[in-house]
């Protein structure tokens, strides 16, 4: 008797264990009913927009953009309705038996030997096919192909594991750069796309100088200080990316992302969004994209993610540059051309030996210890988050800055001895990339100035150099084509200050792998670097 009194009382808690469980859930979300309305009258307004964008006089010159990015949400939230099927299987019964399987019927060494002379008929089509112009010559564009590949040998020689370079990952590498070179120089469109992205991060960036300005004045902000506006827009971008990982923003980028460099390159997703993102966003901003995964990586992700911040600008830094002088068309196509060189120098310097957490089919969602409450949670966390950031970047800069102008003061004690009064890093860098300088095509006469401002660039920053740059275009005035490569060349953030950014910013995100960042940070910073002194010789192929 009491057994089945103690048994009924079980049950009885049971049931009111499950209807508490029960009224605790929303019974009927009204959200998921009205979803398809939403998104179709979203779809609709998105179709509204770009026709009436198309006709209006004030947009109508810009309806190559407006039309790629249109038709691109249409596209994604029609496939929420149409199963993907629709679209795949089709093309699967054509690419795969005409295509997919005769190509992997072939062995490994015919596949890799049929890559490299596709990748040699793109970069001497580059050389060759189109007309010169500005002065140039021939014997120039050969110089920048063999530069081309003396670069790649070097990084192969030099390499951490030789055995272990994925050769399909550097040539599909190359040749995207090259593609992208031909598309976004030679096309309209391409122009035309990647200078609206690379407006529409600046703007956004710039929102974070409201903020700025309440604390200090808008004429601190026109400035341009890096305390104040650098490390003020670094702030606002990890807030808001954490935003937008508590809504499933980033989540859903990085999922294509992984899939389609998986597909093409075989790198990670969270390679392949810090290096897609670094062209638009910068290299502190775009490492925060992939916070979650930075204490996860590899040390040949970690190399990765280094070498596409160091070998790109920033949106927020674009309209500075044009300022100055820079052609537009210069600076977004050096940016864009260095995400597939990033990748394949990287993996050509650091090869992958492990096996990165989102290679392939990646699941984003990670646990976190204290789940934000919402959206402006989850914003005011990123805030609190950017300040330890930024702190960090503040604290590297400052003193590696101040190192550099110490060994400065030490050569310049020393070179007096022997009669050189300026003996710099700058002077000593000038003259060893001066080989560097030559083999990317600039005209003979005009390879020191150029090697100076490239050294300029190396020890101080981009920005110093591009002043100079167009500061002597009005006393001594470069050639069309060496003032071309040269301003691809300076198109990077691989400077020695920099270093102290990215160590900031990877050790906050990732304070275990603080080591491993410290060891390969100035490898990194080289082969960034040099990528940018490959898309100058590459735009030496083309003009």
């Amino acid at each position: 008797m009491h057994s089945a009194e103690k048994q009924e009382g079980f049950v009885k808690t049971k049931q009111v264990r499950e209807s508490s469980e029960e009224d605790s859930q929303p019974r009927s979300p009204l959200y998921p009913r009205l979803r398809p309305f939403i998104l179709a009258g979203l779809a609709l307004l998105i179709l509204g927009w770009w026709i009436s964008a198309t006709i209006l006089p004030g947009t109508r010159h810009r309806w190559i953009v407006q039309t790629f990015w249109a038709w691109f949400f249409i596209l994604v939230i029609a496939f929420r309705f149409i199963p993907n099927r629709i679209i795949t299987r089709p093309v699967a019964a054509i690419w795969v038996p005409l295509i997919e399987k005769p190509w992997f019927a072939l062995g490994y060494n015919i596949r890799l030997g049929l890559g490299v002379l596709a990748l040699l008929g793109l970069v001497l089509g580059s050389g060759y096919g189109f007309p010169l112009r500005d002065g140039s010559t021939y014997v120039d564009r050969t110089i920048s192909i063999i530069g081309l590949f003396i670069f790649q040998l070097g990084f192969y020689l030099f390499s951490y594991d030789r055995k272990a370079v994925p050769w399909p990952t550097v040539i599909v590498g190359l040749a995207l750069q090259q593609i992208i070179a031909i598309f976004v120089l030679k096309t309209s469109a391409g122009f035309s796309i990647f200078s609206w992205i690379a407006y529409l991060a600046k703007d956004f960036l710039e929102q974070a100088y409201k903020g700025s300005a309440f604390f200090f004045s808008d004429e601190i902000v026109s400035k341009h200080y890096f305390f104040v506006n650098t490390l003020g827009a670094i702030i606002f971008f990890i807030a808001f990316v954490q935003m937008m990982y508590y809504l499933g923003v980033m989540q859903w980028l990085i999922k294509k992302f992984a899939w389609f460099f998986f597909k093409t390159m075989n790198v990670s997703g969270a390679e392949a969004v810090v290096a897609a993102a670094s062209p638009w966003i910068g290299q502190g901003e775009s490492a925060c994209l992939v916070r979650p995964y930075v204490d996860l990586m590899t040390d040949s992700e970690i190399h990765l993610t280094m070498t596409s911040g160091f070998s790109t600008i920033a949106g927020s830094v674009l309209s500075a540059y044009i300022s100055l002088g820079v052609p537009p068309q210069n600076l977004v196509t050096a940016s864009v051309m260095s995400i597939p060189a990033s990748i394949a120098i990287s993996k050509l310097r650091c090869p992958e030996t492990d096996e990165p957490v989102t290679r392939g089919n990646v699941v984003v969602a990670r646990q976190e210890k204290n789940p934000p409450a919402n959206a402006l949670h989850a914003f005011s966390q990123g805030a609190v988050f950017g300040l330890v950031v930024a702190g960090q970047i503040l604290a590297g800069v400052l003193t590696i800055i101040g190192l550099v102008a110490a060994i400065d003061g030490l050569l310049t004690w020393i070179g007096k001895g022997f009669g050189i009064h300026e003996l710099t890093l700058t002077l000593i860098f000038g003259y060893i990339l001066y080989p560097v300088t030559f083999f990317m095509g600039v005209p003979r006469h005009e390879i020191l100035p150029v090697s100076r401002l490239i050294a300029t660039k190396l020890v101080a920053n981009e920005f110093v150099a591009y002043l100079a740059l167009t500061g002597n275009q009005a006393t001594a005035p470069l050639s069309p084509r060496a003032f071309t490569i040269a301003s691809y060349a300076l198109c990077g953030f691989a400077n020695i200050s920099s270093v102290g950014i990215q160590i900031g910013v990877l050790s906050a995100l990732a304070p275990g792998k603080t080591k491993q960042i410290v060891r390969l940070a100035p490898s990194a910073m080289i082969c960034g670097f040099l990528s940018t002194m490959q898309a100058a010789g590459i735009a030496g192929m083309l003009v």
